[in-house]
């Protein structure tokens, strides 16, 4: 397996009346880390100790609930603005196109309807398709709202070498497009080939412990959970693989999956498929090879729950019941009261591990009257999370703690007001509740914005199985 090196990075504007201004601010936009180089290798059993979690703290132990008023007061739904939802219509498309004498047309022949882009591509591919080996051009290219070019990634052929080069195209937002050039080299640092049989991912969690940290444990299930074909349902009893591709992290940065595969390995015909794409201002998402978002269900699940037992509604206020020494007077009974219920409510058994739905830092750790023990995650974005009415928190938590998806944070419980084991979990946006399971509820979280449409058709291309 060859994985990105970064060494050359070129950024090209189009229109050339563009004032210097406007190119330095286009270039700190596309400007990214550069991500280390791998090769196919066979991986080293990894221990399965929990490693999600950073103490930022210090040295305190003091757990307190007298932290920030504002996280615990209720704000009108109405002042709630919420971001861009980014592009609700994005779809992706990859093939491996043959080659022909009019390789210029590529764009055109995989639907791409852009004038200018094509001339752009034909005058920035002149000396590309010189190092083309193969019979065919890999591609991935993503659309937009109504079918709008939103980027493309090129290969100089299926072959994964030294020689490889990736190319990718993206629209620019002051006008004109961007090409950002890429190499693998023969070099393993950061990222790792991981091949598991499927069966065992579905059925058998602790052999995967044993290949991965506990907190990607929980992620890959979540995966395979949501990108597991139904049509496919007997895969499980064949030879099929889970490929994964991973970075298992270090003091300085987390374990991390970038790309996962359900795979026929005698064919390697792929299945399914998921890449994570990292941003700097919200939580990263893993998004399919088609293009679809999985951010959403990732968001809805904290725990793995028997049935959700209340939703967000209204729920009857509790009343002191009528002395029965207290002699009764005919009247008029007194109207029901009721008060809103902002939440989910999981029912779940006393003790059921609770995870962190994204990566975050401890705002809360403590008893807070009504919600009982509870934990507040603080997001990128001004997004909030809560779990409520724990029986005990992980005894390494600490306030202030930067803590990864997937790590295990809490037990359900019943503390506070609660009629019974249940995590009571809430999302929040600028301490606004946001009901997570409404159709109109659409965040940037769960959709693709078209300046992380590059990072995604190009980790398609470099992370995936070579495309047929």
């Amino acid at each position: 397996m060859w994985v990105l090196p970064l060494l050359s990075y070129i950024l090209i504007i189009l229109t050339l009346g563009l004032a210097p201004q406007a190119q330095a601010q286009a270039q700190a936009q596309t400007k990214q880390k550069p991500k280390d180089s791998q090769t196919r290798q066979k991986v080293v059993i990894q221990s399965s100790e929990q490693r999600g979690l950073k103490d930022t703290a210090g040295s305190s132990k003091t757990k307190s609930n007298a932290l920030d008023p504002a996280l615990f007061q209720r704000k009108d739904p109405n002042e709630l603005i919420l971001d861009s939802v980014g592009n609700l219509d994005y779809r992706i498309s990859q093939g491996c196109l043959r080659r022909n004498l009019n390789e210029n047309n590529l764009p055109a022949n995989i639907g791409i309807d852009n004038q200018a882009f094509s001339e752009f591509f034909k005058n920035q591919t002149k000396t590309f398709f010189d190092r083309m080996r193969g019979d065919c051009i890999p591609y991935v290219v993503a659309f937009g709202n109504r079918n709008r070019f939103n980027s493309l990634s090129i290969m100089n052929g299926p072959i994964q070498d030294v020689k490889t080069e990736v190319w990718t195209f993206t629209a620019s937002a002051f006008g004109g497009f961007l090409v950002q050039q890429d190499y693998l080299i023969n070099e393993s640092k950061n990222l790792s080939e991981i091949r598991i049989p499927l069966r065992e991912v579905l059925y058998d969690p602790s052999k995967v412990s044993d290949r991965l940290p506990v907190e990607l444990v929980w992620e890959l299930n979540s995966i395979i959970k949501q990108i597991y074909p139904e049509e496919n349902n007997s895969l499980e009893n064949t030879n099929s693989l889970v490929r994964l591709i991973v970075d298992f992290g270090d003091r300085e940065r987390w374990a991390q999956i970038w790309a996962v595969e359900i795979i026929d390995p005698s064919e390697n015909e792929v299945f399914a498929s998921a890449f994570w794409v990292e941003r700097s201002d919200i939580p990263g998402g893993f998004f399919t090879g088609s293009g679809e978002s999985l951010e959403r269900s990732f968001w809805t699940n904290p725990l793995s729950y028997r049935r959700i037992s209340r939703g967000v509604g209204s729920v009857k206020a509790s009343s002191k019941r009528p002395n029965k020494n207290t002699p009764t007077v005919q009247a008029e009974a007194p109207k029901q009261s009721y008060r809103a219920h902002m939440g989910i409510d999981y029912a779940a058994p006393t003790g059921t591990p609770v995870f962190s739905v994204a990566n975050g830092k401890i705002a809360h750790l403590g008893f807070n009257g009504a919600f009982g023990n509870l934990i507040v995650i603080e997001h990128p974005g001004n997004y909030h999370t809560y779990y409520a009415h724990l029986s005990n928190y992980n005894v390494e938590l600490q306030l202030g703690n930067e803590v990864r998806r997937g790590f295990e944070i809490g037990y359900v419980g019943s503390t506070g007001r609660s009629t019974g084991p249940h995590l009571h979990f809430e999302l929040r946006k600028n301490g606004i509740y946001i009901d997570p399971y409404a159709a109109k509820t659409q965040l940037d979280l769960w959709s693709m914005r078209d300046n992380e449409s590059g990072q995604l058709t190009r980790e398609i291309l470099l992370f995936g199985s070579p495309v047929k």
